[in-house]
C-alpha cells in the first residue's frame, strides 16, 4: 500500500515539545552559526573538502557553497533537489525520494557525494532509483566542486564532488557550553512533516557532545494533471481515467535519521567518534518496476497502487582524529568509516531484490607549508562488498578494492597564484561470475593559475588530465533492469577513461556587486556511456554499456547584485544561467552484441552504434533569477526559473519542452533576550502548478515533479 502515514501524534508532539522547551534552557548561540551566514558571506566559508582549507574565495578550483539562510530555503527530501539551483547543477529524478547531484551534465559514478570528506557508501550509482543515504535538513553547510576532483577523491569524482558537512564529530570546542537548532516543517502538496533537532554540547575538560535526529512523513504527491505525459498516453491511445488526475501515486516518503558524536579536543588537536542512522521508506512512481501482462492483471501495480516500494537501511561509524605540528608537517588528519547499507524492493508485500553493500573507507592527509608552497600530502583506500540478490539483480554481486595517494599544493607569485596537484589510483573490481578479476589504474594530474588583477577582480585558467576506472555495473550488468524498464548489458572488456578539461573563469565582486562566469571544454577519450540499441522486445528496449570518445562544452554565469539600502530594507538581485553539451565526437562506428534471455531460449542480436549524436538525458539549459529583500528581522525572496527545451537529444531518445518553475520565501526571525532565536517561514515552489518534467528523469513520462506547494513552519536556535 501507499506510503501515506502522516506523523503520529507522539512523535509531533514530542519534537514540538522539545523545539519550544530547549530554547529556555539553551545559551547562547555563537555567532558563527551558519544561520548567520548571509549570501555576499558565503566566499569567506572554509571549504573543508579540501585538506589546505581556504575559502572558496581562495580556491583556484570552481567550488558553490551553500550555507546559512540560503540553505535554509533551499533543503528538500534529497540532496539532488537541494542543490539544483546552484549555477551547473541539477539532480536526477526518480520520485521525491531518489535525487542524485548532475554537475555540468556528469552524474552517477562521475559526481561523488560524500559526507565530511568520506564516501556515503550507498548504491545510488547502481541504479537511478537508489536514493543517496545523506539527509540534507541536518547539513551545516553544502560543498560543489565542479570539475575533476579525482586529485583528493579518485575516480568517482571525474565529473565533481559534493561533499555534506554534518559536524557529527566536533573537531574544535564550541563557543558555548550547550547549543543547537530545532526546526518543525509541513507541505501542503505532499502532507508534509518533518521535525528536526540538533544538539551539541561541551565540557571545561575539552570533552564535545553532538546529537541530531530527524523523522520525515510525507503522502503521495499533488501534480498539475496526469502522472503520464499526452505524448505518452498519445501512443499507447489511452484515455487517463479522471480518478486519476491530480496525484502520483506510491510518491510517498517516510525518513529517519539520528546520530551521536563525541569528541575531546586539546591544544594541539581532536580525537572522536560518532555513529549514525539513516532509515528512508520510499515509492517508486510511474510503471517503470510495473511487468506489463496482456490479461491486465498488473494494471494495479502499473499505476502504482500495488507498486514497488524500497526499504534503506543504514548504520555508519566514524572515527575521525586530527593533531597539529608533526614533524616537518603542520599537521596530520585521519578519518576511518565503516558503513553497513542494506536495501529492500518490495513489489507489493513480496520481497523483489535485496542489495547489500558494506564499505571501509579510510583518508590521511598531512598538510605543509615548505619553501613557500602550501600543501597535502594524502593516501585513501576504500574496501566494499557488493551483493545483489532477487529476481532484479541485473548487477552481480562484487567486491572492489580502491587504493590512491595524492599530493596537492598552492603556491603564491605576486599576483599569481599557482595550484598543482598529482594523484596515482589502483582499482580492482572482483565479481561474483566465472571471469577474471579486473585491474586498473589511474592517474590525475592538474594545474590552475588564479590572476589578481586587483582586490575585486580576479581570472582563474585550469587545466586537468583525470582518468576513471568502469564500475561494476558498466562491466558486468545483464539482464532486466526493472528501474529503467530497460534491458542492460554491459562490457567486461571496458577499459579506463580520460578526461582532458580546459576552464576559464572570471570572477569580480566589489562592495555590492559581485559577478562570475566561467567557460569549459573536456575531452573524453573512451567515455563509458549506456547506448540505446533500438532494439525492443515485450516494449522492453535493449540498452548496452559501451565506451566512445566524447566532448562536453559548456558555460554558467551568476549576478549578484545588492541595488539599494535604506529604510524600505535591502534589496537585493541575483541571476544566474547555465549551459552544457555533451556529444560524442565521432571515429569508427562500435559493433556490440547481446543476448536477451527468455524461459526457454535467448534471442541473439549484433548492432553497430552511430559514432556521433548527442549524449543522452543531458541537462537542459536554464536561465533564473530572484529578488530579496530584508529589514528588522523579516526577509523575503521571489525567483523563477527557465527550463528550455532539449532539443539535442540521442538516437531513440525524445525531446523535452520547456517549462519555468516559480517560487517565494518569506520568513520572520526574532532575537530574543536570552541571546538565542527563532523564526517563522512560508516557502512557495512551483507557485504557477506547472507540470514539469526534466530532460535528466528516466521517469519523463511517467512521473512530473511536484505541483504548487506552500511550505511552513518554525526554527529555533539556541
Amino acid at each position: 500500500m501507499p506510503l501515506r502515514n502522516p506523523l503520529t501524534p507522539p512523535r509531533t508532539a514530542l519534537f514540538l515539545a522539545l523545539s519550544l522547551a530547549l530554547p529556555a534552557v539553551a545559551a547562547p548561540a555563537p555567532q558563527d552559526d551558519p544561520r548567520h551566514t548571509s549570501p555576499t558571506e558565503l566566499d569567506h566559508v572554509v571549504v573543508t573538502a579540501s585538506p589546505l582549507r581556504h575559502t572558496a574565495d581562495e580556491l583556484t578550483r570552481p567550488v558553490e557553497v551553500l550555507a546559512g539562510e540560503r540553505l535554509d530555503e533551499r533543503k528538500a527530501n534529497s540532496l539532488g533537489a537541494t542543490v539544483e539551483r546552484l549555477p551547473g547543477v541539477q539532480s536526477s529524478y526518480f520520485g521525491p525520494g531518489v535525487g542524485r547531484p548532475i554537475v555540468r551534465g556528469l552524474e552517477g559514478a562521475r559526481v561523488q557525494v560524500l559526507s565530511g570528506g568520506l564516501s556515503s557508501g550507498d548504491v545510488s550509482t547502481v541504479s537511478v532509483d537508489h536514493a543517496v543515504s545523506i539527509e540534507p535538513f541536518l547539513a551545516d553547510q553544502i560543498e560543489v566542486l565542479k570539475g575533476p576532483a579525482t586529485l583528493l577523491y579518485g575516480s568517482g569524482a571525474i565529473g565533481g564532488a559534493v561533499n555534506v558537512v554534518d559536524g557529527r564529530i566536533p573537531e574544535q570546542a564550541p563557543d558555548r557550553p550547550f547549543g543547537g537548532r530545532a526546526e518543525l516543517r509541513g507541505g501542503t502538496v505532499n502532507d508534509e512533516r518533518t521535525g528536526m533537532v540538533r544538539l551539541d554540547g561541551a565540557t571545561d575538560y575539552g570533552l564535545n557532545v553532538h546529537f541530531d535526529a530527524l523523522q520525515r512523513e510525507t503522502g503521495d504527491y499533488d501534480i498539475p494533471g496526469y502522472a503520464e505525459s499526452a505524448r505518452l498516453l498519445a501512443e499507447e491511445g489511452e484515455t487517463p481515467d479522471p480518478a486519476l488526475r491530480g496525484r502520483l501515486p506510491n510518491s510517498a516518503v517516510r525518513t529517519s535519521s539520528g546520530a551521536l558524536g563525541v569528541s575531546w579536543t586539546g591544544e594541539r588537536g581532536f580525537l572522536g567518534a560518532s555513529y549514525g542512522l539513516f532509515d528512508t521508506r520510499y515509492g517508486v512512481p510511474g510503471r517503470a518496476h510495473g511487468h506489463e501482462e496482456d490479461d491486465g492483471e498488473d494494471e494495479e501495480a502499473a499505476h502504482g497502487e500495488g507498486g514497488v516500494r524500497i526499504a534503506l537501511e543504514q548504520h555508519r561509524a566514524e572515527l575521525r582524529g586530527g593533531l597539529d605540528g608533526v614533524g616537518v608537517f603542520e599537521s596530520l588528519r585521519v578519518k576511518l568509516a565503516r558503513t553497513e547499507y542494506t536495501h529492500t524492493e518490495f513489489e507489493g508485500d513480496d520481497v523483489g531484490t535485496v542489495f547489500d553493500n558494506d564499505t571501509l573507507e579510510g583518508r590521511v592527509e598531512l598538510v605543509h607549508d615548505w619553501g613557500g608552497w602550501s600543501g597535502a600530502f594524502g593516501a585513501q583506500w576504500v574496501d566494499r562488498d557488493f551483493v545483489a540478490i532477487g529476481e532484479e539483480a541485473f548487477v552481480p554481486g562484487s567486491r572492489s578494492r580502491d587504493v590512491g595517494v595524492f599530493w596537492v599544493g598552492q603556491r603564491e607569485f605576486g599576483p599569481l597564484g599557482l595550484e598543482l596537484g598529482l594523484r596515482r589510483d589502483r582499482n580492482e573490481v572482483d565479481a561474483d561470475i566465472a571471469a577474471a578479476p579486473r585491474r586498473f589504474d589511474a592517474t590525475s594530474v592538474s594545474a590552475s593559475l588564479r590572476w589578481h588583477f586587483d582586490e575585486r577582480l580576479h581570472l582563474t585558467f585550469g587545466l586537468d588530465h583525470a582518468q576513471r576506472t568502469p564500475g561494476a555495473e558498466e562491466l558486468y550488468s545483464d539482464g532486466l533492469h526493472v528501474a529503467t524498464q530497460s534491458f542492460e548489458f554491459g562490457d567486461p572488456a571496458l577499459d579506463v577513461e580520460t578526461a582532458n578539461r580546459a576552464e576559464l573563469g572570471l570572477h569580480w565582486h566589489g562592495e555590492r556587486l559581485r559577478v562570475g562566469a566561467s567557460i569549459y571544454h573536456v575531452r573524453y577519450a573512451d567515455f563509458i556511456y549506456l547506448a540505446d540499441t533500438g532494439i525492443v522486445e515485450d516494449d522492453t528496449p535493449a540498452r548496452v554499456w559501451t565506451q566512445s570518445d566524447a566532448r562536453f562544452s559548456g558555460a554558467e554565469a551568476e549576478i549578484d547584485w545588492t541595488f539599494a539600502e535604506n529604510a524600505s530594507g535591502a534589496w537585493n538581485l541575483r541571476a544566474f544561467g547555465d549551459v552544457v553539451r555533451g556529444r560524442l565526437a565521432g571515429g569508427q562506428p562500435r559493433t556490440v552484441s547481446f543476448a536477451i534471455p527468455h524461459e526457454d531460449h535467448a534471442d541473439d542480436y549484433t548492432v553497430t552504434l552511430a559514432p556521433r549524436g548527442d549524449l543522452p538525458r543531458i541537462a537542459a539549459p536554464r536561465l533564473g533569477g530572484e529578488l530579496r529583500w530584508e529589514r528588522d528581522g523579516w526577509r523575503a525572496a521571489l525567483g523563477a526559473v527557465r527550463y528550455f527545451r532539449q532539443d539535442r537529444v540521442a538516437a531513440f531518445e525524445d525531446e523535452t519542452a520547456g517549462y519555468t518553475l516559480v517560487d517565494a520565501h518569506i520568513a520572520w526571525h526574532r532575537d530574543t533576550a536570552g541571546g538565542n532565536a527563532w523564526e517563522l517561514f512560508l516557502d512557495g515552489n512551483n507557485l504557477t502548478d506547472r507540470e514539469a518534467r526534466p530532460h535528466t528523469s528516466f521517469l519523463e513520462d511517467l512521473a512530473p515533479l511536484p505541483g504548487r506547494n506552500v511550505g511552513f513552519g518554525v526554527r529555533v536556535f539556541f
